[in-house]
């Protein structure tokens, strides 16, 4: 479920990339309705690069400590002499 949700932000974050590569270079700039759709692309493009990025740092710290507890503190753990 995981993998599956990462993979359709990124197929998003790429879509988004063509409508602002399509105005910038191509001709989108000239049809209202895509140049609509460009500024939309932009701010969603922002918004699932940083869901992206949450969603793999979180994935990578739950998998720290070897289960779902995420980062433990140890401090609490050693016995002292």
């Amino acid at each position: 479920m995981g993998f599956a949700i990462i993979m359709f932000i990124r197929i998003l974050f790429g879509v988004c990339m063509v409508f602002i590569i399509g105005y910038i270079f191509g001709g989108f700039s000239k049809n209202p309705t895509l140049v609509s759709l460009t500024k939309v692309a932009a701010i969603l493009a922002i918004i699932l690069f940083i869901a992206a990025n949450g969603l793999l740092m979180r994935f990578a710290f739950s998998r720290h400590a070897n289960g779902k507890a995420g980062w433990q503190c140890t401090e609490h753990k050693m016995k002292l002499p």
